[in-house]
């Protein structure tokens, strides 16, 4: 593992400790975002992720954004605690090689579209023939049937379907507007490590393997639903009056020298930020004298709330609200992330060495275990970096190696 720094320069090195997936390993063979994250997230909890990447460009997000030796941000922590080897799986003896790498493996991740890893000869049936208990993982935009089954996808489509963008509108114009971060790739990538997780906890229990189908849609769709969807929720209660599109957007409030965001949800805090505000009659106003009230009058107690917060800056505003323990932030932009007190008490954002891109900024593993600590247990490989590694592992002479490379089966 790569010596770490905190962002306040404290060195991190590896506890030596197995992670909480030490002896697991997995195959993936997907690409972009959604598949490599969740990979990731079982890489850095120390599963042997083995990446496979096809001749040539390999992972397409080795060449969106500035390129360090075949390497990008993105791919960087898309793709670190992974070993990478490249496969020509369009050639003859490409599946073949691959069945050999799968045997002993726990999981087999794929994204390609439906219908894609059948012509290929790795769906489902040709890897349990390899590895008869794995776990078999394909992730989809839209899953396996129906009218969109067969659609590219890519992250504002799933936005575009789900409701994101339509959440996100405009409050003013109700124009749709998209989430400027790629929300339905990166929430699918933590679903299914979740999913990952749990197949093989059942393994664990039943010895049988199974297929995990998880669809992008349907992520996004069950990600959102518990407040999104509450006016839909109770079917016989028919459908609620549409609340009318508040004016102030959200809870994000305009102060003297920025923007802050605060709120009150119970009584005690809508009494105390009353008080912090300068306005303690609000604490009996019959519009907002309890948790339905000020969800019913949400446009007049925000415009209220926003008027007082004008008059003084974000830091007097916080220092009080916090006084009285009011919930309050300020808004920070991605320079400030990298300072916030609270993320460096954190230690959530860590440098580290890589050895062919130089110093790399990232975060570590968020969820921390104890005993089994989760690591970044490698730097993101090179395109086939560990090709003749993982193929020596899996039992091929160096000379079957070489032979591989010169018939163009490892590119």
């Amino acid at each position: 593992m790569p010596v770490q720094r905190d962002a306040r320069g404290a060195l991190h090195l590896s506890t030596g400790i197995a992670g909480p997936l030490s002896g697991y390993r997995i195959v993936d063979v997907t690409s972009m975002i959604s598949g490599p994250i969740a990979t990731r997230i079982l890489g850095d909890q120390g599963a042997d992720v083995i990446k496979v990447e096809a001749p040539g460009a390999g992972d397409l997000v080795r060449g969106i954004g500035s390129t360090r030796a075949g390497i990008t941000p993105m791919f960087a922590t898309a793709n670190r605690s992974k070993r990478s080897m490249v496969i020509d799986l369009k050639h003859p003896d490409g599946v073949a090689l691959l069945m050999r790498v799968v045997a002993g493996a726990d999981a087999f991740v794929q994204n390609f579209r439906p219908g894609a890893v059948d012509r290929m000869g790795i769906g489902e049936e040709p890897v349990r023939r390899s590895q008869a208990d794995i776990v078999y993982v394909s992730i989809s935009g839209f899953g396996e049937t129906g009218p969109y089954a067969m659609k590219r996808v890519y992250d504002p489509v799933i936005q575009a379907l789900s409701g994101v963008a339509s959440i996100q509108g405009d409050r003013v114009t109700g124009r749709p507007r998209m989430v400027r971060t790629i929300l339905p790739d990166k929430l699918t990538a933590v679903t299914a490590a979740q999913a990952i997780t749990a197949a093989l906890l059942a393994r664990e229990r039943s010895g049988e393997g199974q297929h995990v189908r998880l669809a992008m849609l349907d992520a996004m769709v069950s990600f959102l639903w518990p407040e999104v969807m509450a006016r839909h929720t109770f079917v016989e209660a028919g459908r609620q009056k549409k609340r009318a599109i508040p004016q102030v957007r959200d809870l994000v409030f305009e102060t003297a020298d920025g923007f802050m965001t605060a709120g009150a949800v119970a009584d005690n805090e809508w009494a105390a930020m009353s008080r912090v505000l300068g306005h303690p009659e609000w604490i009996e106003d019959p519009r907002f004298c309890n948790a339905a009230a000020r969800v019913v009058n949400w446009d007049e107690r925000l415009e209220l709330t926003a008027e007082v917060l004008r008059t003084r800056t974000t830091a007097e505003w916080l220092e009080r609200l916090d006084a009285e323990g009011v919930p309050c932030a300020p808004i920070n932009d991605r320079g400030a992330l990298l300072t916030d007190p609270q993320i460096a008490a954190n230690e959530l954002i860590v440098e580290s060495v890589h050895p062919h891109v130089g110093l790399v900024r990232d975060t570590r593993p968020a969820a921390r275990f104890d005993r089994t600590p989760a690591e970044i247990g490698r730097p993101a490989p090179l395109l086939g970096e560990h090709t003749d590694e993982i193929l020596g592992e899996a039992g091929l002479s160096a000379d079957e190696i070489r032979a591989l490379h010169d018939r163009g089966v490892l590119g």
